[in-house]
């Protein structure tokens, strides 16, 4: 397990010459559009004690997005919100009968009718950590409000279901240690890998599983070495266990081994998992490729869909704010300060990023969800803000 305690964050924004009033009034803005600013937010409140986050493109709430939310706003003190959002979570979307109790079903509708009874993973790690930070920055509550209590539940189910008579399958494979797409697929998604999150869960959650999560953070950094193309640093969406791309899903014949959506979210993990553990196995690298593949090879057009060794298959990305904000996060996994005089290549590169994030604006119009929710952490940890609530 990597060490970790208190540390400084680094400011990549104070590193290109941003002022911290600049960085705090444009974060202001940020959470503003994201939370309040009515036709461009994506944070519902309902009645007095709850909220939900829309996938504006699908018209539903997502675990992804409302785990997210609770991050945000663990990360921002907004504990009011917090709450909100989690209620609602476990009064809609969690499943207390069948295959997937103890899970939360990926999709509601916003008026709380389960959409799916399914579960996706991604949702139940952001959960946890979520939860697990709001124990230790406010307390423990009661009820469910009892963050820790909470997060340990999850992770539970996460790992033991199917055991001892308890229906269902886990949410990672015990051999391999790699978290799954779905439970009982035989296949992964790169985008899931969070090793940042297995280190903490190392330290918080049940004693008799920590040695998983040590295990599970070195078997994640060493796949996304392998999932991550050694020339364009791309992951595809959905990709094997050894890292090469899934062909086919059993479920239909939607295309998913390319360098689209969810994989935007592989630089930006990479990036955040170096800025908390410093801890190189290989993955950092890809941050590195990929910007100086889209910085260079495709500079003056890179938001497309790719192949993930960079051949262009479609014009235009759905999601191009998401492409810069988790490109510029990767500069997190470049060990070396952007105000030098002197800057590596792969300085100038990610200097480079940096600075078209800082001139990217959000998202507008129907699918800013996905965009604004990656724009916002890529801002968070940009500034030294997103942080290790201990």
């Amino acid at each position: 397990m990597a060490d970790y305690g208190k540390r400084e964050y680094r400011n990549v924004f104070a590193e290109i010459g941003k002022s911290e009033e600049e960085i705090d009034k444009r974060l202001a803005e940020i959470m503003e559009t994201f939370f309040e600013k009515e036709g461009e937010k994506v944070f519902f409140r309902v009645g007095e004690d709850m909220a939900y986050i829309e996938d504006t493109g699908n018209l539903d709430a997502r675990t992804e997005g409302m785990s997210y939310g609770m991050m945000f706003c663990v990360q921002m003190d907004r504990k009011e919100d917090f709450d909100r959002l989690w209620k609602w979570a476990k009064t809609y979307m969690w499943m207390d009968e069948g295959e997937n109790e103890g899970y939360f079903a990926w999709s509601c509708a916003p008026d709380g009718k389960k959409n799916a009874y399914g579960p996706a993973p991604d949702g139940e790690e952001f959960f946890a950590m979520a939860l697990f930070f709001a124990a230790h920055r406010w307390g423990n509550g009661s009820g469910i409000f009892d963050y820790e209590r909470e997060a340990r539940e999850i992770l539970r189910a996460c790992l033991h279901k199917g055991e001892n008579g308890r229906p269902g399958c886990p949410m990672w494979n015990h051999d391999n240690h790699q978290i799954l797409f779905v439970p009982g697929i035989s296949f992964t998604d790169p985008s899931y890998h969070l090793p940042h999150f297995y280190e903490l869960f190392a330290l918080w959650a049940d004693p008799e599983d920590r040695d998983f999560w040590i295990k599970a953070a070195e078997a994640s950094r060493e796949y996304l070495a392998l999932a991550c193309h050694p020339v364009t640093g791309m992951s595809a969406e959905y990709a094997e266990f050894d890292g090469q791309p899934v062909k086919k899903v059993p479920w239909g014949k939607d295309r998913h081994d390319w360098f689209f959506s969810d994989s935007y979210r592989t630089v930006a993990n990479i990036g955040l998992d170096y800025e908390w553990f410093g801890v190189d196995k290989g993955q950092r690298g890809a941050a590195e490729r990929l910007q100086r593949f889209l910085g260079v090879e495709r500079r003056e057009d890179p938001f497309r869909i790719y192949e993930v060794d960079g051949r262009v298959i479609e014009r235009g990305a759905l999601h191009p704010t998401a492409i810069t904000a988790t490109t510029a996060q990767g500069a997190l996994a470049v060990p070396e300060r952007l105000d030098g005089d002197e800057l590596s290549q792969a300085g100038q590169m990610a200097r480079m990023w940096v600075e078209r994030f800082w001139n990217q604006p959000m998202q507008t119009g129907k699918y800013r969800y996905y965009d604004n929710c990656l724009y916002l952490f890529a801002f968070l940890a940009l500034s030294g803000k997103y942080r290790i609530w201990e």
